[in-house]
């Protein structure tokens, strides 16, 4: 743990500060933090300014990024896994399926989620859709 000044300092009169006065207050640095940015200490905003340090105004901020949901379509299924008939999807990281594409046979399919279009699909051609 660094030691305090006060503590580093003992027997000195000034504690490190130069003169006595320079201690007290704001004054010798032309005030605190952003002060005086348009008066006396402009001509350092404008080198920071250079520098690409912004001193005036607000910043803004940036938004969080939605996780999007990783999709699969019907179509896309039946190229993949032709031959399968049980796929789990949430194994292979997908967490939709939609309803775009055609498919031939019947088809267990395991999904986080599923478009109403893509699970009447499956169950028209007598397959099966689990959610969860």
């Amino acid at each position: 743990m660094a030691k305090e000044k006060t503590k580093h300092f003992r027997g000195s009169k000034t504690y490190g500060r130069g003169s006595t006065k320079k201690g007290r207050g704001a004054g010798e640095r032309g005030g605190r933090g952003k002060t005086g940015l348009h008066k006396h200490k402009y001509l350092r905003a404008l080198k920071m300014e250079k520098k690409g340090i912004n001193v005036f105004g607000v910043h803004g901020f940036t938004p969080l990024k939605k996780a999007e949901d990783r999709v699969i379509n019907i179509g896309e299924l039946e190229e993949r896994f032709q031959h399968s008939k049980k796929i789990d999807l949430t194994k292979l990281d997908y967490d939709k399926l939609l309803g775009a594409g055609k498919i031939s046979g019947p088809v267990e399919v395991t999904v986080r989620s599923v478009t109403r279009l893509a699970k009447q699909k499956i169950e028209t051609k007598g397959g099966k859709v689990i959610e969860g």
